[in-house]
C-alpha cells in the first residue's frame, strides 16, 4: 500500500459518531469561541504590540494587526471548512489523512507536537516567571529555574537552578482539570477568558482618556529616522530597512504581531466534542479571530497613544514591561492597573496552557485510534470519557521539559509547527475540492483556490523567515519523526491492517 494511502472520509466520520466509545459532545459555540480566545490572547498581546511599534510600525501597529489578521483569516477559513465537514479531534492531522495520505498526516501530527506540547512547556515556564514577579521575587531562584540556568548576585554568590517547580504545579493542576472533563475545563477556561478580557477592556477604557494625539503623529515611522543606540553605543533599532519604516514597516510589524494570533487552530481539535460541529466549529474558529482582532487593534491604539512608540525601542520597555511602563509613567493614579495587567498575563498563560494540553491530547487520541502510536494514548477514562492516559503521558513529557529545560530552548519551534499545519490545511482544502467536489460542506471557504493559495504562501513565507537554527532543529525533529514512522507506526497502521478494526476493508480508499 502506498505511503500516501488516504483514510476514507466516511469511515472517519463513522468512528467520530461512535457515541459509546468516543469523546462526549459537550461544547457549544460559546465554549468554542472562548477556547479560541483562551489560546490566542496570551502574553503576545502585551509583548508583541510594543515590540512591533518600537521596531517597525510605530502607531501604525494597529494596521499591522489588521494585515496579520487577514493572513490568519485565510488559514482560518480553511480550518473552518474542514472542521465543519470533518468534525474529528485530530485537527490538521486528520484533515491531512483524508486529503494527502498517511505519511503527510504523520508528518503534520509529529509537527503539531512542537506547537502544542513544546508550546505548553514554554508558556508554563513564562507563567512561573510572571508568578514570581507578582509575588515580588519570593520564590527561591533554585526552585523556579532549570539546572542549566544560574546567576551571580551582588554579593558574588552563585545561584544555580534545580527545577522549575511552579511550572510543574500549573501543568499538574491543568492536567487534572482536563482529566476531570472537557465541559469542566471549558467552564474554567471561560472564567479565565472573562478575567483577562475584562482587564484588557479596562486598560482600553481607562487608557483612552490618557491618549495624546501627538503620539499618533506621524502615524507611520518616517523614512530617514535615525538608528537608536543604547548606553554602550550598541544599535538597538535601525530603521533603514524597507520593512522598518513607512508602509514597509507596517508589513514588518505584521510579521512580528502575527504570532500573537497563533492558537485559533486549537479550536479544531475539539471538533469531536462540539454539540453541533457543522454550525459551531466555523463560529468558534472565525468568531475567536474576529474578537481578538478587534481587541488587538483597540489595545494597540491606546498603548501607542498613551506612550510614544519611541519609548518602546528600548528592549526593557518594548517587551513584557511595556504596558506596566506606560501605566506607571503616563497614567497617574492607576498603579493598581499595572498589577492587574500582570494578573491578566498570568490568566492568559493559564488558558493558553490549558488549550494546548487539550489540543495535543486530542491529536494523540486520534493518532492512537489510527494505530500510529500506542493504544494507551487513545484510552478514555471509564467515567469522564477523556483521554486520561494521553493527558498523563503528556504531563510527564511537558513537565520534564518545563521543570528542567530553559524556556528559550523551544524558541520559534512552536511557530514552525503551527505554520506548517496552516500550509497543509490550506492546500488540503483545495485538494479535497478537486477530488471530492460532491461531499457535503456545511461551511465553504470563499474563492478557493485563491484563499488556499494565499494562506499557504503567506505561512510558508513566514516559515522561511524563521532563523536558521530554528529550522535546523525543526527538520532534525521531523527526521526523528520519520524514523519512528517507518520503525513503528507504518507496521501498526490500521489503514494497512483493516482486520484490526470493525469496518470492512472495502470502506477504505486505496491509492
Amino acid at each position: 500500500m502506498s505511503l500516501f494511502a488516504k483514510k476514507s472520509l466516511d469511515l472517519m466520520l463513522a468512528q467520530a459518531e461512535d457515541g459509546e466509545k468516543g469523546l462526549k459532545r459537550t461544547l457549544g459555540a460559546g465554549n468554542l469561541i472562548a477556547l479560541g480566545i483562551g489560546a490566542i490572547i496570551g502574553a503576545g498581546l502585551f509583548v508583541r504590540t510594543a515590540a512591533a511599534a518600537g521596531q517597525a510600525a510605530g502607531p501604525g501597529v494597529t494596521i499591522s494587526f489588521i494585515v496579520a489578521a487577514i493572513g490568519c483569516a485565510f488559514a482560518g477559513l480553511c480550518y473552518a471548512e474542514f472542521a465543519a465537514m470533518i468534525p474529528i479531534a485530530g485537527s490538521a492531522y486528520a484533515y491531512s489523512y483524508v486529503t494527502m495520505g498517511e505519511l503527510i498526516a504523520w508528518i503534520i501530527g509529529w509537527a503539531l507536537i512542537m506547537e502544542y506540547a513544546l508550546g505548553a512547556a514554554t508558556v508554563s515556564i513564562a507563567w512561573s516567571e510572571y508568578l514570581n514577579k507578582l509575588l515580588g521575587g519570593q520564590i527561591p531562584y533554585e526552585w523556579c529555574h532549570s539546572p542549566f540556568e544560574s546567576y551571580t548576585d551582588t554579593a558574588g554568590v552563585l545561584h544555580s537552578g534545580m527545577m522549575n517547580a511552579p511550572a510543574l504545579v500549573i501543568l499538574l493542576l491543568l492536567t487534572l482539570l482536563l482529566i476531570k472533563g472537557t465541559q469542566e475545563s471549558a467552564v474554567v477556561n471561560m472564567i479565565i477568558v472573562f478575567v483577562k478580557v475584562a482587564i484588557v477592556l479596562l486598560f482600553i477604557a481607562i487608557g483612552w482618556q490618557f491618549i495624546k494625539p501627538e503620539n499618533h503623529t506621524p502615524y507611520l515611522i518616517p523614512a530617514g529616522t535615525a538608528a537608536v543606540k543604547d548606553s554602550a553605543g550598541k544599535i538597538i533599532a535601525d530603521y533603514s530597512g524597507w520593512n522598518k519604516h513607512g508602509w514597509g514597516g507596517v508589513l514588518g510589524g505584521a510579521a512580528i504581531v502575527f504570532f500573537a494570533f497563533i492558537g485559533f487552530d486549537a479550536v479544531s481539535t475539539a471538533a469531536q466534542e462540539a454539540k453541533n460541529p457543522k454550525r459551531d466549529m466555523p463560529i468558534g474558529i472565525l468568531g475567536s479571530l474576529v474578537v481578538c482582532t478587534i481587541l488587538y487593534i483597540l489595545f494597540g491604539h491606546v498603548l501607542t497613544g498613551v506612550a510614544n512608540w519611541k519609548d518602546f525601542v528600548d528592549p526593557e520597555k518594548g517587551r513584557e514591561a511595556s504596558v506596566a511602563y506606560a501605566i506607571s509613567t503616563y497614567m497617574t493614579g492607576y498603579g493598581w492597573l499595572a498589577k492587574a495587567v500582570t494578573i491578566a498575563i498570568l490568566a492568559g498563560f493559564s488558558s493558553v496552557i490549558l488549550v494546548m494540553l487539550m489540543g495535543q491530547s486530542r491529536i494523540f487520541y486520534t493518532m492512537s485510534n489510527d494505530g500510529l502510536i500506542p493504544k494507551a494514548f487513545g484510552e478514555l477514562h471509564p467515567k469522564y470519557k477523556t483521554p486520561y492516559k494521553a493527558n498523563w503521558i503528556l504531563f510527564v513529557f511537558v513537565g520534564l521539559f518545563a521543570a528542567f529545560v530553559p524556556g528559550h530552548v523551544a524558541g520559534d519551534l512552536t511557530s514552525f509547527g503551527t505554520l506548517f499545519a496552516f500550509v497543509l490545511v490550506s492546500i488540503g482544502v483545495w485538494i479535497l475540492r478537486i477530488k471530492s467536489p460532491h461531499i457535503e460542506r456545511p461551511f465553504k471557504a470563499p474563492i478557493v483556490p485563491v484563499v488556499s493559495v494565499l494562506g499557504a504562501l503567506i505561512c510558508f513565507a513566514m516559515i522561511i523567515g524563521l532563523d536558521s537554527q530554528t529550522l535546523v532543529v525543526a527538520f532534525a525533529w521531523m527526521a526523528v519523526g520519520l524514523v519512528v514512522y517507518f520503525a513503528y507506526s507504518r507496521k501498526r497502521s490500521k489503514l494497512r491492517n483493516p482486520s484490526e478494526i470493525l469496518p470492512k476493508a472495502s470502506d477504505f480508499e486505496k491509492h
